[in-house]
């Protein structure tokens, strides 16, 4: 489980957005769970993925984000000499909900279908 202290931090300020899209934006795609929403290629490519706020709310014990998440994957050839394919990247577009605990920070990342 990752943990988001600055955005639990930003909560109720107006500077929440941008605090949130620079730390998920931050993290390592492999904390993500990206590979669930390939539509276009087989694997995720290295990079920053875009980070998109849709919507926000506050319950109980946790905060609870929607954000879509712009990154790239390919298709993965068999990386042979004589291979012809070359790699391209592709546009990939995922919704995520991230719950954020509000006592510790830490994140439950799920796809959105």
């Amino acid at each position: 489980m990752i943990q988001l202290p600055a955005s639990l931090r930003a909560w109720s300020t107006p500077g929440f957005e941008a605090v949130f899209k620079r730390e998920v934006g931050s993290l390592e795609l492999s904390a993500l769970p990206l590979e669930r929403c390939l539509s276009q290629g087989s694997h995720v490519s290295s990079g920053e993925p875009g980070v998109m706020l849709i919507s926000q709310s506050e319950g109980e014990t946790s905060i609870q984000v929607k954000a879509g998440i712009f990154f790239s994957s390919v298709i993965a050839g068999c990386s042979c000499a004589d291979d012809p394919t070359p790699i391209d990247r592709l546009a990939e577009y995922c919704e995520l909900r991230f719950e954020i605990d509000k006592e510790s920070g830490a994140t439950l990342i799920t796809p959105i279908d």
